[in-house]
């Protein structure tokens, strides 16, 4: 028979830890946390179509040629991902469960736009990865940039940014999704910050703005690419229909 006044053993403590609310709240910081820092990597690269097609194609090159590492990363990334949403939904309805009868009016006072909508911001940035890795990475909603390639044979990725984003319905769903991408960060830092800790008055001032210029930042980051395509400063090369 188990002891259940036993000290619980190493093998136990993790199943331990994530039953309770602070373990899944430190699983979601540690994966947005990996996933904030590929948002930025991500931006760094895609930014360098502004340098010109050879650099930006070679940036791809580059990442291809690193060969199995790269579906590694890739795995890595979609399990960060995963865990970070599943518990997100686990926490929210662990919460609404926790409060069976529903208020008549709700009063909220430290909670914010942001932090009372993150189920739906964290969903909608879900639904948006699916399709731009459908979109751009495993080219399956329009397989003929698949063909695209430059002078140097190499896989066109300079063309392919370009004619995706001369279709205005394909630019306004990427626009509103990179701006829910930022609106989520504005609260999911927060939040990580204070599942570690971090959330005394002083450092809440320096934290608050930080995160909103952050936000900003990649949302004007990721918005300038469409912009730019849809307003002719980015152009095709010649040749490319």
């Amino acid at each position: 028979m188990q002891d259940v006044n036993a000290p619980p053993t190493a093998a136990s403590m993790p199943a331990r830890l994530l039953n309770r609310s602070i373990g899944k709240k430190i699983l979601m910081s540690l994966s947005g946390l990996v996933l904030m820092a590929y948002v930025v990597g991500h931006l760094i690269g895609n930014l360098q179509i502004f340098v010109g097609q050879n650099a930006l194609n070679a940036y791809a090159l580059f990442l291809r040629s690193i060969g199995v590492w790269l579906s590694v990363i890739r795995a890595f990334l979609l399990a960060m991902l995963i865990i970070h949403v599943w518990f997100a939904i686990k926490l929210y309805f662990e919460n609404r469960g926790a409060r069976p009868i529903r208020y008549k009016r709700k009063v909220y006072q430290e909670a914010t736009l942001s932090s009372r909508t993150m189920i739906w911001t964290g969903i909608g940035v879900f639904l948006f990865v699916v399709y731009h890795l459908l979109h751009f990475t495993f080219i399956i909603t329009n397989p003929r940039y698949a063909h695209l390639e430059d002078a140097l044979r190499r896989h066109d990725v300079y063309s392919m940014v370009i004619l995706g984003f001369q279709n205005y319905i394909i630019s306004a769903v990427y626009i509103v999704s990179v701006a829910i991408v930022g609106y989520h960060i504005v609260h999911a830092s927060k939040s990580m910050f204070q599942t570690w800790g971090l959330n005394d008055t002083n450092f809440e001032k320096i934290l608050r703005p930080v995160t909103v210029i952050f936000a900003w930042l990649i949302f004007l980051g990721y918005l300038s690419i469409p912009v730019a395509v849809l307003a002719g400063i980015v152009k095709l090369p010649e040749g490319v229909i």
